[in-house]
């Protein structure tokens, strides 16, 4: 197809408008001027890029001349700017009335000068209308002067007279007018072919703006559902996280009322055990013996039933407040959460061995027992997940291990120790507990006993090698 009434190049009128294989034209300076690599004087590119499409073109070995010209151009275009017809380098400046052929000032003398168009009258061009290429003769680019009257079948293209009997001599030809509706016919079933193909091309590319269309809307949908899940989700964690926080609250006022509690009754009792003491020390060193006697009664009585006051004398509640982002915590606001307040701690001293195998355990034989374990309130572990080592050492062998119990305590300190009897008859006991506060050099060096470190764990069966 033409590219319009200017060349896309230079868009100026057409000048020699040439028609390249892609059915885009240029004029046929701007096709010489693509064709150029470099500078003026360099070699001659054998294709070019058409500036409308992009598509390579080969150019026909003797150049651009050889190229198709574009008359279609120059009736559409009007011919105020159109080429010479003969030299088709030039712009058209004359038109000759007898032949009709537009001719630059050069070919115009070069017209007047042969004997055979001498008689010709020409006239000058001073209006597109003058240069209208509709019903103009077209004429032999070899043969300036002759008309293109007929069509070589051999070489498929327009000729005239001379080319007739020069270099398509023996071609089977014909005139134009008899060999057009053969010739168009085929060109119309190829344009028909054509057609379907871009009805084709047009309802797929309107498929595909369709399905554009309805991806963007579908990866809109389901970014309000991710954008949804994501709010959700981030409601149900902080939901999670406040009610977590406020599980944290809770445990530490009760924790903090334990310790104030227990600090107040110790306090109180610390108070009246410094006021008997003060008594007492003050009775015995400023009364007389009547004195004393008289008040030992009471003095007695009040001392004894201090002294049998049971106290703890330890905290009544640990620190062993710990958090697992791991544990699964249920659902919450429909979406699973995990992470989870843990507020029991393995007390070793706490922790005790059953098995029917405790009583009859020898040396270098398999046996089982069971590990239960307990908090510092006795009471059982309600989780697990924590690993377990134990190491059981002979009655006869304390010697050798209880020394180097204290250098662990001291590379592991955090780890609470859980001290095995085994006596003489082979049962076994749970004694107490080592750890940094405890170490192991406050155990009784008489007791027989042997030794195992016990990291916290869950409620479960062990079986274990003794060594």
């Amino acid at each position: 197809m033409s590219s319009g009434p200017r060349c896309p190049v230079c868009a100026e009128p057409w000048v020699s408008p040439r028609l390249l294989p892609c059915l885009h034209s240029l004029c046929a300076p701007c096709l010489r001027r693509l064709g150029t690599l470099g500078e003026p004087g360099r070699a001659v590119a054998r294709s070019v890029l058409c500036p409308v499409c992009d598509a390579e073109v080969a150019l026909p070995p003797g150049g651009v001349g050889q190229l198709t010209p574009d008359y279609l151009a120059l009736s559409r275009g009007g011919a105020a700017a159109a080429g010479c017809d003969l030299c088709a380098d030039g712009a058209a400046a004359r038109r000759c009335l007898t032949c009709g052929a537009d001719l630059c000032l050069f070919c115009c003398q070069a017209h007047r000068r042969q004997k055979k168009t001498a008689s010709h009258a020409v006239t000058e061009l001073e209006n597109t209308e003058d240069c209208s290429q509709a019903g103009k003769p077209l004429f032999c680019p070899s043969h300036p002067t002759e008309e293109l009257r007929l069509f070589c079948e051999q070489c498929d293209q327009p000729v005239c007279q001379d080319c007739v009997a020069d270099r398509h001599r023996q071609h089977p030809y014909d005139f134009t007018g008899n060999v057009i509706h053969r010739h168009g016919d085929a060109l119309r079933e190829l344009l028909k072919s054509t057609q379907q193909h871009t009805g084709a091309l047009e309802d797929v590319l309107s498929q595909i703006d369709d399905m554009g269309s309805a991806v963007r809307s579908r990866a809109e949908a389901v970014a309000t559902e991710i954008c949804l899940f994501a709010s959700g989700y981030v409601k149900a964690i902080e939901e999670h996280r406040d009610r977590l926080l406020k599980q944290l609250e809770n445990l530490k006022v009760q924790k903090e009322n334990l310790l104030h509690l227990q600090k107040a009754q110790l306090q109180q009792l610390l108070l009246d055990m410094r006021t008997g003491v003060e008594f007492t020390e003050r009775l015995l060193t400023s009364g007389s013996d009547l004195e004393i006697l008289i008040t030992k009664g009471v003095v007695a009585s009040r001392l004894a039933k201090l002294n049998s006051i049971a106290y703890n004398t330890r905290p009544s509640v640990d620190d062993g407040i710990q958090f697992s982002p791991r544990e699964r915590a249920g659902q919450c606001c429909g979406y699973e959460v995990f992470g989870a307040i843990l507020n029991k701690v393995v007390d070793p001293a706490r922790c005790t061995l059953h098995g029917e195998d405790l009583h009859s355990v020898r040396q270098n034989q398999l046996t089982g027992f069971t590990l239960l374990c307990n908090d510092t309130m006795g009471e059982r572990m309600g989780r697990g997940g924590e690993a377990v080592w134990v190491t059981i050492t002979h009655k006869d062998k304390r010697d050798w291990w209880v020394p180097r119990l204290w250098p662990w305590t001291q590379r592991s300190p955090w780890l609470p120790t859980l001290v095995v009897l085994w006596t003489s008859e082979g049962e076994l006991g749970v004694f107490g507990r080592a750890s940094q506060q405890h170490p192991a050099e406050e155990f009784p060096q008489d007791s027989g006993a042997v030794s195992s470190q016990v990291s916290p764990c869950e409620p479960r069966a062990l079986l274990l090698a003794a060594a």
